[in-house]
């Protein structure tokens, strides 16, 4: 019998988890069964459950794969030296969200956006889930405070509101960002930029 090569089997892990991604994004993840996933990637049930014990193995694997890839798009933009206005940067982040898993894109419309919320939901009951969150978040909060600081060092913000502050507020904005995707999909990042850009430009009335 041919040796099946590792290239090969990761692939077919590949295949079966971005089918279910795509599966749990349209319906949730409990309103879709391992049926409906083994529909999408075109598999029997034992090549998919050669990879996955079951559906809350593959759950864990596809919301740890989300947080760990938005870590990386949050991490990658605080790299940028200097780094450009938060109207700009923000953009960047949610445009790179938006373009992640190609196969999830149905014409203009990404579904990544709702896998996110998804994931968000699922680490409300799984401890596991919950502690690599909250490990995800620290470092994206961390990253972002550098940012903050560099923006302040430049003499681009204000310097008496803590940097973890703004920080956390920046990470809110494309948070929310997401959850209005996924629940109305008509929004744009052009109308989040506009936006914030007003909002930063306010000035108290004298």
């Amino acid at each position: 019998m041919a040796r099946v090569s590792q290239e090969h089997l990761d692939a077919r892990r590949r295949q079966i988890l971005d089918g279910a991604a795509l599966c749990f994004a349209r319906n949730g993840f409990h309103a879709t069964s391992m049926q409906d996933v083994l529909k999408e990637v075109g598999l029997s049930a034992g090549a998919v459950y050669r990879y996955f014990a079951g559906k809350d193995e593959l759950i864990a694997a596809i919301a740890s794969e989300v947080l760990t890839e938005i870590r990386g798009i949050f991490d990658t933009a605080a790299r940028q030296s200097p780094p450009p206005p938060p109207d700009v940067l923000l953009g960047q982040v949610i445009e790179e969200v938006l373009d992640l898993r190609p196969g999830m894109r149905e014409g203009e419309i990404s579904y990544f956006p709702r896998l996110m919320v998804q994931v968000w939901t699922e680490t409300l009951r799984s401890d596991a889930l919950s502690a690599v969150m909250t490990g995800v978040y620290a470092e994206v909060r961390a990253a972002w405070v550098s940012v903050v600081e560099a923006y302040q060092e430049a003499g681009m913000m204000r310097t008496d509101v803590p940097a973890d502050h703004v920080a956390r507020t920046m990470i809110a904005v494309v948070q929310g960002f997401a959850a209005q995707y996924a629940l109305f999909e008509e929004v744009r990042v052009e109308a989040l930029q506009d936006g914030l850009r007003a909002l930063t430009s306010m000035r108290r009335p004298s």
